[in-house]
């Protein structure tokens, strides 16, 4: 299991929203996951900091397959149940690795710009 020091509370809706394609891929790299996969494993990885549900989710999924960063394919798993699972193509490495050095500047940046703020006014 993950350890966190994330604090449970709201993020902002277009903060998550503009989260969501980069962690989809990077989980769809791990292996092929089905939908209820994908949101159960960000759900708990960010000890519920996230709760994702199906509206988060697969309009996301729609969105990456159309443009040839994933691929999904049905199959029956062993309980007999169909499920569509989706896999990253090579196309989605390639936007993967983008986006994690997007991000890893991107917060970096913050983060230099967060610790010279002083939090206790003086005065």
């Amino acid at each position: 299991m993950y350890k966190s020091n994330i604090k449970t509370m709201s993020f902002d809706r277009d903060l998550t929203r503009s989260m969501a394609e980069p962690i989809i891929l990077k989980l769809v790299a791990e292996r092929a996951m089905y939908g209820y996969e994908i949101i159960k494993i960000v759900n708990e990885r960010t000890h519920q900091a996230f709760q994702w549900k199906e509206g988060t989710l697969y309009p996301c999924l729609h969105r990456l397959e159309n443009q040839g960063m994933i691929k999904s394919e049905w199959i029956v798993g062993e309980t007999g149940k169909r499920r569509k699972y989706y896999a990253i193509t090579r196309a989605g490495k390639k936007q993967l690795t983008e986006k994690l050095e997007e991000w890893q500047s991107f917060s970096t940046a913050i983060e230099q710009i967060l610790a010279f703020i002083n939090p206790t006014p003086q005065s």
